[in-house]
C-alpha cells in the first residue's frame, strides 16, 4: 500500500503581545494574541527531513513582535494584512499565509468624568477577532466578536414546539433570553476603515438583539445577521453562534411564595447551541 502526505501546514500559535504607545499626555495600551499558519512547498520536510524550505516557528514569533513596533498602529485587520503579506512576499515556498488575531480589550479608568492617562481595567470576556488568509489568488478578511455576553429580561418567548412523552419544558411567552454570542463576518475587499466598521456592526447586533420581539433564539439569530447585511454592503456573509444561557424559574411555591417571573436558577450546562449563517441571495 502506497501512502502519501495529503496536506500539511505549520505555524506559531499564541504569540501574546502587549504594546504601549506613549503619547505626550497619555498612554495607549493594547493586548493581542496572534496565530500564524503557513502552507506551501514543505513536503520534503516530512518525507526527507529536509528543512530547506522551513521558516522556523520561532522566527515567525519574532517577526510578529518586530513588525508590531511600526505596523501595529491601527486595527487588528490592518496588522493582520501586513503580517500575511510579509510572510508571503518574503518566503517563496509559502503559498498561503493565515493570520488569526484576537484582541483583549482594556478600558481606560475614569475618575470624576476624566479618563486616566495610563490606568486601565480589563474589558471582560468579550474579544475582537480577525482572520486574514492570503494566497496568490487574493486576500480574504473575516472579522468578528467572541464571548459577547448579552441578555434581556423580556420580549422573548418559546412556544409551539414538538412535545412528546419526554417533554417537560413548559411553554412561555415571557422569559429571559441570554447568550454568549460569537459572530464572524467576511468583508468583500480589504480597503476599509475596519475599526469604524467593527463598531457599527457590533452596535447593529446589540440594537437588533435588544429591540427584536423574539419567538426563538433561531429567529433572533436571523434578525441580527440580516440587520448587519442590510446595513453594510461591504459584508458578504455573517455567521453567528448563540448558545442559550438558561435562566429557569425557581419553584417558590414550596415555600408558600409566588414567583412572578422574578427568581431564576442561572445554569451554564447543559445548554442549547444554535448556529446559522446569513448570506446575500
Amino acid at each position: 500500500m502506497k501512502l502519501t502526505l495529503k496536506t500539511n501546514a505549520y505555524g506559531k500559535n499564541a504569540v501574546n503581545l502587549s504594546k504601549i504607545t506613549r503619547y505626550l499626555d497619555y498612554h495607549e495600551f493594547r493586548q493581542i494574541s496572534v496565530n500564524v499558519t503557513l502552507e506551501g512547498d514543505f513536503d520534503t520536510a516530512h518525507t526527507l527531513g529536509d528543512n530547506a524550505n522551513i521558516l522556523p516557528t520561532d522566527t515567525q514569533k519574532n517577526t510578529v513582535y518586530a513588525l508590531a513596533k511600526a505596523h501595529f498602529t491601527g486595527s487588528i485587520e490592518e496588522f493582520g494584512l501586513y503580517l500575511a503579506n510579509y510572510f508571503i512576499t518574503n518566503n517563496p515556498p509559502v503559498s498561503q499565509a493565515t493570520i488569526h488575531i484576537v484582541e483583549h480589550p482594556w478600558t481606560r479608568m475614569t475618575f470624576d468624568g476624566e479618563p486616566h492617562h495610563h490606568a486601565y481595567t480589563g474589558g471582560g470576556a468579550e474579544k475582537h477577532t480577525t482572520t486574514i488568509v492570503q494566497t496568490a489568488a487574493g486576500i480574504t478578511v473575516t472579522s468578528g466578536i467572541k464571548d459577547l455576553l448579552i441578555l434581556k429580561t423580556t420580549d422573548s418567548g418559546f412556544e409551539g414546539y414538538i412535545k412528546d412523552k419526554y417533554t417537560t419544558l413548559k411553554e412561555t411567552s415571557d422569559r429571559i433570553l441570554a447568550t454568549q454570542c460569537e459572530a464572524n463576518w467576511t468583508y468583500s475587499n480589504t480597503d476599509h476603515d475596519f475599526t469604524a466598521l467593527f463598531t457599527r456592526i457590533r452596535e447593529t447586533l446589540l440594537k437588533t438583539f435588544a429591540h427584536h420581539k423574539s419567538l426563538s433564539v433561531q429567529q433572533t439569530l436571523l434578525a441580527m445577521g440580516s440587520a448587519v447585511l442590510e446595513a453594510n454592503d461591504v459584508v458578504g456573509e455573517i455567521s453567528l453562534i448563540m448558545p442559550n444561557k438558561h435562566h429557569i424559574p425557581f419553584n417558590l411555591e414550596q415555600f408558600g411564595m409566588e414567583n412572578n417571573n422574578e427568581i431564576f436558577i442561572a445554569t451554564d450546562e447543559p445548554y442549547g447551541y444554535i448556529t446559522g449563517t446569513v448570506v446575500r441571495e
